[in-house]
């Protein structure tokens, strides 16, 4: 019998599908969400997912067999459809019978929902319009994230309030559909339930916990800052199409905004092409997110940040978060 009967009845197609004791998926941050925090999660019933981000083949290989060392429970991949080893990457996983693989970063390119279909897998992918989320479905994704601006990280131009009103109305019925972005507390997770969520997906709320590596003082910028704080980048040049994202802001920030203005000068002169540019642009965030999470630098590296950052105060164990987001969201519904 759940501890959270409402909630868990709400959530029961989510729970089904991540096969955890409570649909909550963990955003994936890169160089945050690595074997500790993701078995964490897990360990705590919800669904942790590794973050690829440019990790290479290999790397995944270890990070997947190091994270089974710590949770017999169910985990997921979050995979960067641009990576230039994507298929090489997918093979990695469906050599260690990984039961769900998270697509994001754009469009999944021909051929990888059916590689990852292929060995067993589910596929839940992330779409910006209704009519891109309806495709990705019909053609064979399992599930849905939508995510709003208020994410961290890479984030699309609207609000999960608004998304969740458009999409779900028309998917939630037929689809297992997640909702992510600016969810820091059980109040708002019960009203996306209500609303037709199968369950949520949180990042910015994990990454301080105390099964996070991320370093000390990347945490204590967290617990200093609000929601205010954490703004999306600015795209510097129309042809350098950059997915914004959404950190504190600091010289890290700054030093981004000058990058772009780097890689549309090489841009110009023919010396990279578009793609290499945006990649250029990617491995920019790899490096300066690296250099926030795990050696400190909180003035050059990457602070990403969803605006539900100001809710986060403190190191906490991840299961009290859990246990803490399935109680409010529970006293929510009785209230109503």
């Amino acid at each position: 019998m759940s501890l959270y009967p409402r909630t868990s009845a709400l959530m029961q197609r989510g729970i089904d599908f991540l096969g955890t004791e409570h649909a909550i998926l963990c955003g994936a941050m890169s160089w945050v969400s690595e074997r500790n925090l993701v078995s964490a999660i897990s360990n705590a019933g919800g669904f942790g997912v590794i973050a690829c981000g440019a990790m290479t083949p290999e790397l995944l290989d270890k990070e997947i067999t190091a994270t089974k060392t710590l949770t017999s429970k169910p985990f997921g991949v979050n995979l960067i459809t641009m990576h230039p080893a994507l298929f090489d990457l997918i093979a990695v996983c469906a050599k260690h019978k990984v039961g769900h693989v998270v697509l994001a970063g754009g469009i999944p390119p021909k051929g990888s929902v059916e590689a990852i279909k292929d060995f067993g897998a589910k596929v839940l992918v992330f779409a910006p319009t209704l009519a891109l989320a309806k495709k990705l479905l019909r053609s064979g994704a399992d599930a849905l994230v939508i995510e709003g601006s208020e994410a961290g990280g890479h984030i699309g131009p609207v609000a999960t309030s608004v998304l969740a009103q458009e999409f779900l109305p028309s998917l939630a019925e037929d689809y297992v559909v997640f909702v992510a972005g600016g969810i820091g507390r059980g109040d708002m997770i019960a009203s996306y339930l209500e609303m037709g969520a199968s369950g949520v997906q949180l990042g910015t709320a994990f990454a301080c916990a105390t099964g996070s590596i991320a370093h000390p003082d990347f945490k204590k910028a967290f617990f200093r800052a609000n929601a205010r704080d954490a703004v999306a980048s600015v795209e510097v040049d129309p042809r350098l199409p950059v997915i914004p994202v959404r950190a504190l802001k600091n010289k890290g920030t700054e030093e981004f905004t000058a990058k772009q203005v780097e890689v549309a000068k090489l841009l110009d002169e023919g010396k990279v092409d578009m793609g290499a540019a945006q990649l250029e642009i990617e491995h920019f965030w790899a490096g300066a997110l690296r250099r926030a999470v795990i050696d400190g630098d909180v003035e050059n590296g990457s602070l990403m940040a969803g605006q539900s950052v100001g809710m986060v105060t403190k190191e906490e164990p991840v299961a009290e978060i859990i246990a803490r987001l399935m109680q409010e969201s529970e006293a929510a519904l009785v209230r109503r």
